[in-house]
């Protein structure tokens, strides 16, 4: 597979548009774009990163602190 290709840029609407050759087609329907030192960079999204990411941490073991305890109860709150 090659590594770079000239493509042409258009125009669509308002907005300025390449069209990816097949051999450097992303997968998914969205991408993220960024610029950085004058390039433009197109990364994949993969939207389960942050599930499997989350899923390599190890359970908590302390309590989370009772932050409401001190708090009246809701049918005491004077809302007026």
């Amino acid at each position: 597979m090659s590594t770079h290709r000239v493509v042409r840029l258009f125009r669509n609407g308002r907005n300025q548009a390449l069209r990816i050759p097949r051999e450097f087609e992303l997968p998914g329907d969205s991408v993220l774009l960024r610029r950085q030192d004058g390039c433009l960079l197109i990364e994949p999204l993969d939207k389960g990163k942050l599930l499997d990411w989350l899923g390599t941490l190890a359970p908590l073991e302390e309590q989370f602190p009772d932050i409401d305890a001190d708090l009246p109860a809701l049918d005491e709150v004077d809302l007026d």
